[in-house]
């Protein structure tokens, strides 16, 4: 069983549930300009989404009618700084003071993640993450949050996904700001981002009202042992943390994003391997990027097989043919909140949690008005279980965020996707609570009694 104390929760980002008003104040993102170029599917935008920032009063009390407790969310920069730096957008302030009251009001413990890629434009057009005075950005970013919001918030995360929002945004060009980018301008992004999340730590301490807990959020698909054999668990573990993908696709790495923040160095194998990339780095850097943090989130959704070769290096092991996959082709394989959870503890040895874990389904509203949602409840279930068993392994879990609330608009896939608990009709705005948020609810209430892997 779940211990008493373990934390259940949704959670969210800005820009895909909260959309815009005219009147709002809010700055322009990069996600914005990518969406007027026409990048997302079906020329999709977030203008109106699930107008959460008008609709938030009634979507916590649904929250609260549905058992949420824990809510993890993101603060717009773009919106609270219009410009990125200098000048705070009060009606913002104001906004996200009164969602957070509103939260509580509805006994939910609010989780405030500074980072989810809604980047000021007006910072972009002078370099972005490239520009060397991006972390000192994000550290006045910081302590705005901090500053306006401490007082109603305990727990904060920097950044969500560094290996999307770098990758993705600056490399393969998938993602806002649509940058297919030199090496050694991506190496040198991510070195300053993990620098904005040095800054951004000693910011938010500097500036809080009073003692607040302080986490980072990264992702990767996780190495699979094929078999329970050591040889392959070792395979794993070797190929989780190590450094087998191609340089076009260099950013899907764990330890490059996670070793320099809490081990304090970046790992001496992608040292030798991105030599000829590198940008210059210094202890002093590498001391800014390593400040003490209270916990470790991770985002997982989905991992590969890997097996010990003959001669002891690891192999990827093929996909059976007809493997289940979810409504946007990601491979179902809830073996990853297992794994994943243990290889993480055991290298960095830091309290986890699962801040991101879910499922895009083909949900439609019946006959009956409502959505039946089977295969995500049977996902979630196998997931679930998986950290229950990291949990008997002794992996210090203490929580899971489950991937999403509401239905939204999902980045380049704009609304061709639902990951949510809750149907959204985009052209009414009406919520319909699939199954699977009934279902996740008994799972909070009873602790996860409820789940296969806990059942007689």
């Amino acid at each position: 069983m779940f211990s008493e104390n373990f934390i259940w929760g949704v959670a969210s980002s800005a820009y895909q549930i909260e959309g815009r008003d005219q009147a709002d104040g809010a700055g322009a993102c990069v996600w914005d300009a990518y969406c007027e170029q026409g990048k997302s599917y079906d020329g999709a935008d977030a203008t109106i989404t699930c107008d959460h920032m008008h609709r938030y009063k009634e979507d916590f009390a649904l929250m609260r009618q549905l058992g949420v407790k824990h809510y993890r969310f993101s603060i717009s920069w773009a919106r609270l700084m219009p410009e990125g730096i200098g000048r705070v957008n009060e009606q913002a302030v104001a906004m996200y003071r009164d969602m957070i009251t509103e939260m509580k009001k509805n006994g939910i413990t609010p989780y405030i993640t500074l980072f989810h890629w809604e980047y000021p434009q007006a910072l972009q057009d002078q370099g972005g993450w490239l520009n060397e005075h991006s972390p000192e950005w994000f550290a006045e970013y910081a302590a705005v949050v901090a500053e306006n919001f401490s007082d109603l918030c305990e727990y904060f995360f920097t950044l969500n996904e560094p290996q999307c929002f770098t990758g993705l945004g600056h490399l393969s060009g998938a993602h806002a700001p649509g940058y297919k980018l030199p090496l050694q301008y991506t190496f040198q992004i991510v070195h300053n981002v993990l620098k904005a999340h040095g800054m951004a730590v000693l910011a938010l301490r500097e500036h809080a009202k009073h003692p607040i807990k302080i986490g980072y959020a990264p992702t990767c698909g996780v190495a699979l042992p094929a078999t329970d054999d050591p040889r392959d668990v070792e395979a794993a573990k070797k190929v989780y943390f190590g450094f087998y993908s191609d340089l076009d696709n260099w950013t899907w790495n764990v330890s490059w994003f996670s070793d320099p923040v809490f081990l304090g160095h970046y790992p001496e194998e992608g040292l030798k391997k991105f030599a000829p990339y590198l940008p210059k780095i210094t202890e002093a850097d590498m001391e800014l990027i390593a400040q003490p943090i209270d916990f470790m989130g991770q985002n997982v959704y989905n991992g590969y097989l890997v097996r010990a070769g003959a001669d002891g290096e690891p192999e990827f092991v093929k996909r059976a043919p007809g493997y289940a996959k979810t409504a946007c082709g990601w491979p179902v394989t809830p073996e990853c909140l297992y794994w994943g959870p243990k290889f993480l503890y055991e290298r960095y040895g830091m309290p986890l949690f699962i801040t991101e874990n879910g499922m895009s389904c083909h949900d439609m509203v019946s006959a009956d008005g409502c959505v039946h949602d089977p295969n995500r409840i049977e996902f979630l279930d196998r997931y679930l279980g998986q950290v229950q068993r990291a949990l008997d392994d002794g992996v210090d879990l203490r929580g899971y965020f489950e991937w999403t609330f509401l239905d939204n608009f999902e980045w380049e896939k704009g609304y061709n996707e639902r990951f949510g608990m809750v149907y959204v009709d985009f052209q009414t705005q009406k919520r319909i609570v699939k199954d699977s948020a009934y279902w996740y609810q008994k799972v909070m209430e009873t602790n996860g009694a409820i789940l296969s892997c806990n059942r007689p």
